[in-house]
Parts: structure tokens; sequence; C-alpha cells
């Protein structure tokens, strides 16, 4: 059986995408995050992933991922901006809902994001930190042309440390074929 990629735009977060990220917190879709979110803390992620949107000094930005052939929101992928072993960094994170999965979504969007930060001239390495056992995600990073440094402590969400994947690529670098 093919599975052909979807072909997909990054836009950047808005007051509207409320509903796709309540969408997003079902619990199958956020086991690898610490579970679903309450009201209260999805009401705060979206503030700040707005507030991120329209960061134009380089601490980062969030996008939703769009389905070009559709205009759907099926997902979100961002990058921003953290201190990692003691140099400043950009970490990505992304997820695509569930009837979407599978069609290398969430890889053109990660691809995306990229460029995104790499635009900004800002910091040279995007790490990505999903856990071990997330094949999928491990896989988009493996896709994106992210290098594996290795496992690692990982605190998120904020209290809860668990052990994850360190991947990194350098964004001042070659571009990745894709």
């Amino acid at each position: 059986m093919e599975i052909k990629a979807s072909a997909v735009r990054i836009e950047p977060w808005s007051e509207d995408d409320f509903d796709l990220l309540r969408a997003a917190n079902a619990p199958e879709l956020m086991e690898h995050l610490g579970g679903p979110e309450t009201e209260e803390q999805l009401v705060k992620r979206h503030a700040r992933y707005v507030e991120l949107s329209f960061d134009r000094t380089g601490r980062g930005r969030m996008y939703r991922i769009v389905l070009e052939e559709t205009g759907e929101s099926v997902g979100s992928v961002g990058f921003w901006e953290r201190t990692w072993q003691g140099e400043e960094v950009y970490e990505t994170g992304w997820g695509v809902l569930l009837g979407f999965q599978g069609r290398g979504i969430a890889t053109s969007g990660t691809r995306a994001v990229v460029e995104a930060a790499r635009a900004e001239h800002k910091h040279r390495y995007l790490h990505a930190f999903p856990p071990p056992d997330n094949g999928p995600s491990n896989a988009v990073c493996r896709k994106v042309g992210f290098e594996l440094l290795g496992e690692c402590d990982f605190e998120y969400p904020p209290g809860h440390v668990a052990v994850s994947n360190d991947w990194r690529l350098d964004l001042w670098g070659t571009p990745p074929a894709g």
C-alpha cells in the first residue's frame, strides 16, 4: 500500500485556532506529553502560541498545519528558544490530529518550520526531544535530517522529567534534502 505525503503549508497561529488546540488535547495525542491538559492550561497555552506567532525578535513561532487541497487545519508545529546544556538553542515540536496521521503531514510541517527557524539567523541548533518509544516522532526527526545525539532526561511538562531522545539539526549547515 502506497501512502503519499500530503501537501501542506504552515500559517501563523491565531486567536481563531483554539478549537484546533482543543482537538489536539485528546488522550491519544497527549500520551507522550504528560496527558491531556485542563481547560485553564489550554487557554494559557493558546495565549502563548498567539503571542509567539507574532513575535519578531526571533524567540520563535507557532503555526497551524494546513492541508493545501482543502484548507483544513490538521495540526500544529513550531519552534521556540530554550537553554539546553548551557547553550541558547531552538526547540521544535509538532502534533497532527488522529485522523490525519501517517500521511507525512508532520514531516512536511516540520521541514517548513526548519526553514522558518533557519531564516531567523539567530541560533545554530534546533533540537527535538521525543520519547524513545514515540516511533512516529523519532521518524520525523530522522526524515527531516536531525542527528540523534542520544538519550537525555528532559522536563516536560514542568515538573515531569522523563527520558527523551535528543535530536539536533544544524541550522547553519547545508539544508537537508527534502
